[in-house]
């Protein structure tokens, strides 16, 4: 048997390619597809099944334009309703990929819909070697409940199903048997997923806090405790996932834009996303631009972040640049994409249109500024539980997904340091807030991490406003 795991960190996205006597699926794939084709190419494998775990909601799969270029067949759960031509699979079905059986298992609970694909190598063994979650079950984690809302599912009753599909039929799996997700560290639909891409069930048993002994009931209330909020963008991904989403392959880059034609688009309600890093931002950027960068999350980041009715201008350092953002928002269905700016920042300057800058400091100046400033506010961004687990002494809890809708809580006229974990999310913030009239903001580089590291003060718990309670310690 072959079998490859493809990781795409700004996603925390796992697909696969499994093949056997010159026959191979695709399970999960990204929206640009080219890579499974020259994988199999290479390993002399023809794809003849594109298998889908579940609709994904944080990002766009290329599917449907893997199956029009391999002639393969697409395979869906029997609940998706996918409105295309596809393979409709329940519990116990299979499809053999020469020597390899892939057997299906109706795992609902994350969604509707959701499938296991169950892999035996017959060839080695009558044992199944290992099993594909999706969704279902993480390292370190299962899948959240709530995305099944629109289509009448409470988050109640898919945790039951959850847990149903973890104890009646994942936690009866051998123990050796390999576990590999559809996500790792980072994704949106999981709250605490390890760095890890993959374990064992016997190591799952042990160590994932979901499948600790417990009871239905405690585990559905656990499972639906404190979600966090449902990004924008799911739903409208989950429905191009249904139908199938246009093909990337020969699709022109954007045209480049002169400073007048970006100027002009920016007037028109055109999304300014600069995507170079927070030092080259801060240094100077498009009054009113968005910055996130390319050198972390950004599909999802710029998935929430950008409303997905507007056009987008992207700013870059180079046509490069601009090329992989444009393929990138594409993951997330961010296509309106009206152009890029040509010749990058220093072609705004040198046209005589203003820059903006924006300060970044280290964690001692915030130190520094903390004993020295009055009123500073130091907004921190980070997801609740990261807060909770420690953070800056005062600082205010506002994470970077809320801070649009809940930025009032915050005074424009105070000086503002904005920190999260290392300074990208805090650098996405600081733009956010630039556009709503902080004038007095700084970025803080390195972020929680560095403050820590450095031994200045922390402080534990909660704060007002987030789900973890009040503060409760402080250390160093």
């Amino acid at each position: 048997m072959y079998f490859k795991q493809f990781y795409l960190g700004c996603l925390a996205h796992a697909s696969y390619l499994i093949g056997s006597e010159g026959e191979a699926a695709v399970v999960d794939p990204r929206r640009d597809v080219d890579e499974y084709v020259t994988e199999a190419r290479a390993q002399g494998l023809r794809i003849r099944y594109v298998i889908e775990t579940h609709l994904h909601a944080d990002f766009v799969s290329g599917h449907r334009e893997l199956a029009e270029r391999t002639g393969a067949e697409v395979v869906f759960g029997a609940r998706a309703g996918a409105a295309f031509p596809h393979r409709a699979v329940q519990e116990g079905d299979e499809v053999r990929l020469g020597r390899v059986v892939l057997r299906f298992l109706e795992t609902p609970g994350h969604t509707p819909e959701s499938v296991s694909v169950l892999v035996t190598d017959t060839a080695v063994s009558p044992q199944p070697k290992m099993v594909l979650t999706g969704d279902t079950l993480f390292i370190g984690d299962v899948g959240r409940p709530d995305l099944a809302g629109g289509r009448g599912d409470t988050p109640e009753a898919m945790a039951g199903l959850l847990y149903d599909s973890l104890h009646r039929k994942l936690l009866t799996l051998p123990d050796d048997v390999l576990v590999y997700p559809a996500h790792g560290a980072g994704s949106l639909c999981g709250r605490n997923i390890s760095a890890d891409t993959w374990s064992t069930i016997g190591e799952q048993r042990r160590a994932n806090y979901a499948l600790q002994p417990m009871a239905r009931t405690a585990f559905i209330e656990m499972m639906t405790a404190d979600l966090p909020e449902l990004p924008p963008y799911f739903a409208m991904d989950v429905e191009i996932n249904r139908g199938g989403a246009p093909p990337l392959a020969g699709r022109p880059l954007p045209p480049a834009l002169a400073p007048d034609a970006v100027q002009e688009a920016a007037g028109a309600g055109a999304v300014l996303l600069d995507v170079r890093p927070s030092a080259a931002y801060g240094a100077g950027h498009l009054p009113g631009s968005l910055n996130v960068g390319l050198g972390g999350q950004f599909a999802s980041w710029a998935g929430i972040l950008v409303p997905p009715d507007r056009p987008i201008v992207v700013i870059a350092e180079d046509q490069s640049g601009a090329a992989e953002a444009v393929t990138r928002l594409a993951r997330v269905g961010l296509e309106r994409v009206a152009g890029y700016l040509a010749g990058g920042v220093a072609a705004w300057h040198r046209a005589g249109s203003p820059l903006t800058t924006l300060p970044q400091i280290a964690v001692d100046e915030l130190a520094s500024r903390r004993r020295e400033v009055p009123h500073l506010q130091v907004v921190d961004v980070r997801r609740p539980a990261e807060y909770a687990a420690g953070h800056v002494p005062g600082a205010v809890s506002l994470p970077l997904d809320r801070l649009e809708r809940d930025r009032a809580r915050l005074e424009p006229a105070r000086p503002t340091a904005v920190i999260c974990a290392g300074g990208y999310r805090s650098s996405a913030a600081t733009s956010l807030l630039e556009r709503h009239g902080f004038a007095d903001l700084v970025n803080v580089v390195g972020g929680t991490s560095a403050w820590i590291a450095a031994g200045h003060d922390v402080e534990k718990g909660g704060a007002e406003g987030c789900a973890d309670g009040p503060a409760s310690s402080s250390s160093r």
